[in-house]
């Protein structure tokens, strides 16, 4: 099958990568082509838009910043979407809420071309390496067929439902993640004041049944204070919100996490926004008790 993909940032570049690296057929667009280089470089064919990508592949996956990133990209002016020859699928990787995966869906059966929401758990490590985990939502015959390329890019995919429910298990993913960081980093600012290093906290916590796994490869990012991106902080405000929009729209009260997503909005405005989100520690040390 001809494969075509959307979106060369930090994930969308790392997983057209190993999709290339596995000897498919693959076409690349991106805003900028200058970060679509390497891969062009390795083999990959340019599309100069989304609708000329369209029309030459079979399946498309799209990775992309924001739902209305997505939105433009499929059905804006030389949108992918009208492109699509019928029998087509996409394949939209990027963290959305579940109501625009289910407008999106609509859209792409309109058109007669199936769709899938394969949001993926993992940052920038996993992604290189091929181990993310894809939560899917969708018809069970096109996650078979798209199952070798799912292959190509993680270690696990989970059916979940229908188109939608990819996406609100992502929304609880990263509720956890966005969650537990800030609580951490609020752990060590107290521990700090406290009198104690952000080390005497690791090497008593880390290792503790109340912390979370993923905490041990944030922990050097905030002692080295060296927050090179692996999943930015301005996203994961992005996806708090979506969070928090979503529960709104559900009828559910979610105190913490509205109050959680504003301490993100308080550190992007104090310039984090491009830092990993374990940067969220900076921005609480600054006006907490704890030394930065």
């Amino acid at each position: 099958m001809n494969i075509g993909f959307i979106g060369m940032g930090i994930m969308g570049s790392r997983m057209a990568l190993n999709l290339l690296e596995a000897g498919n057929d693959l076409t690349i667009s991106n805003r900028t082509r200058e970060k679509a280089q390497p891969l062009l470089d390795k083999g990959a064919r340019w599309a100069e838009s989304p609708a000329e990508l369209a029309a030459a592949v079979d399946i498309l996956f799209t990775m992309l910043s924001t739902p209305a990133a997505v939105r433009e990209v499929a059905s804006g002016e030389n949108g992918f979407l009208q492109a699509m020859p019928r029998g087509a699928l996409w394949v939209n990787c990027t963290t959305v809420d579940p109501d625009f995966a289910r407008q999106m869906a609509g859209l792409a059966a309109a058109q007669g071309v199936g769709y899938l929401d394969a949001p993926v758990a993992g940052t920038k490590g996993p992604a290189a390496s091929g181990e993310l985990v894809f939560l899917l939502g969708g018809d069970g015959a096109d996650i078979d067929t798209c199952r070798p390329y799912f292959d190509c890019m993680g270690k696990k995919t989970v059916h979940l439902g229908d188109a939608g429910m990819g996406s609100s298990m992502k929304m609880l993913f990263n509720l956890m993640l966005g969650c537990t960081m800030a609580a951490y980093s609020e752990t060590l600012v107290l521990g700090e004041a406290f009198g104690f290093s952000k080390d005497d906290v690791g090497k008593v916590l880390l290792d503790a049944p109340v912390t979370a796994p993923f905490l041990k490869m944030k922990h050097p990012l905030i002692t080295e204070n060296n927050f090179e991106e692996h999943f930015p902080l301005c996203w994961m405000r992005k996806d708090l919100h979506l969070a928090a929009d979503a529960a709104y729209r559900n009828g559910v009260a979610l105190p913490a996490l509205n109050s959680i997503k504003e301490i993100y909005g308080l550190a992007e405005k104090q310039g984090l926004g491009r830092k990993d989100f374990a940067a969220v520690y900076t921005m609480l040390a600054k006006n907490g008790s704890g030394d930065s």
